[in-house]
């Protein structure tokens, strides 16, 4: 009875682990330590490129933090490290953002597109002419910034014991919710029907990867970077005549290419690693 108790996975709504304390003990913090250093590392070269977001830090951090922690096996099931490093991934990315919207003008993600407009409005223009002309804007960025780290922290640890009642709503009462929502924002797009119809598509899509096995990380990362990434390869083609040449003599996308390519396969390399060990051990 122990044994099927064990392997029985709660219900909705029901909590097996009250927070009985809100502050990580110095045991926890060890052990998120790796996880949250590499993600706040990625996620603010994540933040310094325009047009990418926290979404992807988050994605990115989390697979990078399940091959380096030791329990990177549990993911996904209430391991400590893989709530940090997504976390930890997407508040660096704020502050990464900031970099190009205050030096080049240029936003890195949404929220900084709507500071961008918002110091337009009140008349200050962001570029390295902001750090001289007008430097008082630009320290009372960085301080509202410091001071939103210690709000944020309030927040969280005041809300963190009421954060699980959340589970509590059954399925029944969120899903319609979710289903509404999706709808209208999706006709809300174009106010079109076809929109509506592709994101039913997609719903069944997604439902059918969950089913089989699939992981949806890839595909949401690809929606989200195929029009970026599109956009930059047909304005680098105008640039060079058409010369697929342009993507390997800057030392920034050549990097970035071989990266994807490590990426790629690394999964097979370390793989073949695994069975020649296994083979000496034998």
């Amino acid at each position: 009875d122990v044994l099927q108790e064990l392997h029985t996975p709660p219900k909705r709504g029901e909590i097996t682990h009250p927070v009985n304390h809100i502050v990580p003990s110095s045991t926890e913090i060890k052990t998120i330590a790796p996880a949250t250093i590499v993600s706040s590392l990625i996620g603010t070269v994540i933040g310094i490129i325009p047009g990418t977001g926290g979404a992807i830090a988050c994605f990115l951090c989390h697979n990078v933090s399940a091959k380096i922690s030791p329990d990177g096996d549990q993911f996904g099931h209430g391991a400590l490290s893989g709530v940090a490093a997504p976390e930890a991934a997407n508040n660096a990315t704020t502050g990464g953002a900031l970099i190009p919207m205050m030096c080049l003008g240029v936003p890195g993600d949404v929220v900084t597109s709507v500071m961008l407009g918002a110091l337009i409005l009140i008349g200050v223009t962001p570029g390295p002419l902001m750090f001289k002309q007008q430097s008082d804007v630009v320290g009372s960025i960085f301080a509202s910034m410091l001071v939103i780290q210690f709000l944020m922290l309030g927040f969280g640890l005041l809300c963190a014991k009421f954060g699980p009642y959340i589970l509590k709503v059954p399925y029944k009462v969120l899903m319609p919710i979710i289903v509404v929502l999706c709808v209208v924002g999706s006709f809300s797009l174009n106010n079109a029907t076809y929109d509506v119809l592709v994101a039913l598509s997609f719903g069944i899509l997604g439902y059918f990867m969950k089913r089989y096995g699939y992981p949806g990380a890839p595909l949401v990362l690809g929606v989200i970077l195929g029009p970026i990434a599109e956009d930059n390869l047909n304005r680098a083609m105008i640039t060079s005549h058409n010369s697929i040449s342009i993507l390997f003599q800057r030392p920034i996308s050549c990097a970035f290419l071989i990266l994807s390519v490590f990426s790629i396969a690394w999964p097979f390399i370390s793989a073949k690693i695994s069975s020649i060990r296994q083979l000496k051990k034998a």
